[in-house]
């Protein structure tokens, strides 16, 4: 009943809003009219003539870097694209280096976006000391990626390496705004790239509308020296002027290019501005030297007019003086009527507070329990209406991947700057599995206290009659399947690297004693530094089984799968080859390359000559051994890790196959795929 008054009072509330709303607009119609306003320019200027935080103290708080990004203190201070201090292959990485304060560069009044100046000093190094370092890695220096100038509507977005620069990713939908100036050093054709040695004009696409070509401007950007550019844009005359030359020259006298460009589509009114750069298969060192900006935008600002101040105060006008008697009598009116609908209100309420006393004088109210605050990211229970919002209805544009399990949706939450992937289980699967619901909040609630840097964040989860959902963070980059059996091919290093950070998200979940119980290569995703973070739980257990016997069960069933899923990730093949999954088994074909003694030929071919042949056959040596029965030599995931980081010998393969006691099942991902009965 109290919450029916509140409403009622609302909206009481929003009639006595919206009539003085009315009155008020017909008196004042000629007020706002004759106070239009007027514009004033807001500046914004920044100024890093290099980044050394010694002339810089507050470079930290400024500039903010994304993902292999670092603060170089070598050349005097330089932002650096990739970062090499952690030794790491410096292969399909990408960084970013912004502004970490938005800049106002579009007016939504007028539709028109600011005018800004900027110019910085940039070289893509590719010095003898990043040679030798590279090649420890396979890696050729014949030219990376690029470096792009961005303007982007958020601080913490980091694009895909390789021909994308680092500027787009495909968590970039189409509402995902974007401007870029590219100065790129490969040519990618699939993009329209005429050359290896371009300017490129981008918006909101990784495909330049405009291009020029370095050359005919006698620039060549691989060429190690440092190079100067100078971008104008004129916000009223939508008009850019590029300007390309090397550091220490003057004001270059021809543009690259200059001529008409709109960008107000791809702007809102708050942007980041910052730069952008990646590396392929083929790499470079990017370095940011200097950088100047300078923007200025309009804004319209209401100030007192004649009308409104100077005229209101004779009041001996005959005209204004009926203004204010009419203004006056109006208000008047407003004035009672708020007073009788408030008087009708407080009635209605007294009597009704009454009634209600009297009928529950047996069971007295209690306080409504007060909402504790909550950490922020700190898992906990959704409802249905958030999640269905969130997913725009569970709308088939939002869906991610679906399976026999379910369906995963990508979803925006409420604030706008978290997005988030909601697996939804099906009714069917929920139900074919006898799944004990309390069992499972329980398992739920225990796996999302877990952190990890190896385990996709547990957000949260919904129980709502019969729906069972779980919230996660969202990978950009999406899940290894993508990146192993798509276009493209991942390199052995990166392969090398999945594999151990699953084997250690893995161990650290055995350590808490739980399990994972879906491990395969589309539970394993990407994350913007390209980590590997293992997620998409199987969290499902028929409730006729007791806990000891997931507890026996379900981590070595991790381990037998963890096996399955590393002879895909080596051999670049599915657990069932074919579309329907009729090929040949992958296991029992790693298993015969073993028995010959050919086991080199079960590393993916695709790879070349860059691939690590005594490693991989090592790794594949532990993926088989993970396959043993659990009395012939099955490791502990603690054990792989220790294989997979050279602390420990792996231990000789038998020369054939034992009889596997778990004969896995590639739909499910569940203890439904095992022969479980063995260990009762």
């Amino acid at each position: 009943m109290g919450s029916s008054y509140y409403v009622f009072l609302q909206s009481l509330c929003s009639f006595i809003f919206i009539l003085f709303i009315l009155v008020e607009s017909a008196d004042d119609k000629k007020s706002v009219t004759a106070s239009a306003g007027s514009a004033t320019n807001v500046t914004k200027h920044l100024f890093f003539p290099d980044f050394s935080s010694a002339n810089n103290p507050r470079l930290t708080h400024d500039v903010k870097l994304l993902g292999s990004a670092i603060i170089s203190e070598e050349k005097s201070g330089c932002v650096q694209i990739p970062d090499l201090s952690q030794q790491v292959d410096p292969r399909q990485l990408a960084g970013r280096a912004i502004h970490s304060s938005p800049i106002r560069l579009f007016d939504p009044f007028t539709q028109t976006p600011a005018s800004f100046e900027t110019t910085f000093s940039f070289q893509f190094q590719t010095n003898n000391s990043t040679e030798i370092f590279a090649a420890g890695y396979g890696a050729e220096l014949d030219g990376g990626s690029g470096l792009t100038f961005i303007i982007v509507p958020d601080e913490f977005t980091v694009g895909r390496p390789g021909p994308w620069l680092g500027m787009l990713n495909d968590a970039c939908d189409e509402d995902y705004k974007a401007v870029a100036i590219e100065f790129d050093t490969r040519q990618n054709p699939e993009f329209g790239d005429p050359n290896d040695n371009h300017v490129g004009i981008n918006l909101g696409s990784i495909v330049s509308t405009t291009t020029i070509n370095a050359s005919d401007i006698g620039v060549d950007l691989k060429d190690g020296s440092v190079h100067r550019a100078w971008i104008t844009y004129n916000g009223q005359m939508r008009h850019i002027d590029v300007r390309l030359g090397p550091e220490g020259d003057k004001y270059p006298s021809k543009p690259a290019f200059s001529g008409p460009l709109d960008i107000s589509p791809f702007l809102k009114e708050y942007m980041f501005v910052g730069f952008s750069a990646s590396t392929g298969n083929h790499t470079q060192i990017h370095n940011l030297l200097s950088w100047n900006f300078t923007s200025i935008s309009q804004a319209s600002l209401r100030v007192p007019s004649d009308e409104t101040c100077e005229s209101k105060i004779i009041i001996d006008n005959s005209e204004d003086g009926g203004m204010s008697i009419n203004r006056t009598s109006n208000s008047f009116m407003i004035f009672m009527a708020i007073v009788i609908l408030l008087l009708a209100a407080l009635i209605c309420y007294y009597y009704n507070s009454r009634r209600r006393g009297i009928s529950s004088n047996t069971s007295p109210a209690l306080p409504d329990k007060k909402q504790r605050p909550r950490p922020p990211n700190k898992p906990r229970r959704f409802s249905i209406t958030e999640l269905s919002s969130a997913t725009r209805c569970f709308g088939e544009l939002q869906i991610l991947v679906a399976d026999t399990r379910g369906v995963t949706y990508k979803g925006t939450m409420s604030n706008g700057c978290k997005n988030v992937a909601v697996t939804r289980f099906s009714t069917e699967f929920v139900n074919s599995y006898g799944l004990d619901r309390r069992r499972l909040a329980k398992e739920i609630k225990a796996i999302s206290k877990i952190r990890h840097p190896n385990l996709v964040p547990l957000r949260g989860w919904c129980f709502d009659r019969n729906e069972v959902l779980v919230v996660y963070d969202f990978m950009p980059n999406g899940n290894l399947n993508g990146w192993l059996f798509g276009v493209g091919v991942l390199p052995w290093t990166r392969r090398f690297k999945v594999i151990k950070d699953v084997a250690e998200a893995l161990s650290h979940l055995h350590s808490k004693q739980l399990a994972h119980k879906n491990v395969k290569t589309s539970s394993v995703f990407l994350d913007v530094s390209f980590r590997a973070v293992l997620g998409d739980f199987g969290f499902v257990l028929s409730s006729a089984e007791s806990e000891r016997f997931e507890s026996a069960v379900s981590q070595r069933a991790d381990v037998f799968e963890f096996g399955v899923f590393v002879l895909e990730v080596v051999a670049g093949r599915r657990r069932r080859s074919g579309p329907d999954g009729g090929g040949p088994d992958l296991l029992e074909w790693a298993w015969s390359m073993h028995e010959r003694d050919e086991k080199v030929k079960a590393v993916d071919r695709k790879m070349g000559s860059v691939v690590n042949s005594e490693q991989a056959v090592r790794v594949l040596d532990i993926g088989l051994l993970c396959t043993l029965n659990e009395n012939r030599g099955r490791p502990s995931m603690e054990e792989v890790v220790e294989f997979l980081s050279l602390e420990r010998q792996v231990p000789e393969l038998p020369p054939s196959r034992p009889v596997s006691l778990f004969p896995y099942s590639s739909t499910t991902g569940l203890c439904s795929g095992y022969s479980c009965a063995s260990f009762k």
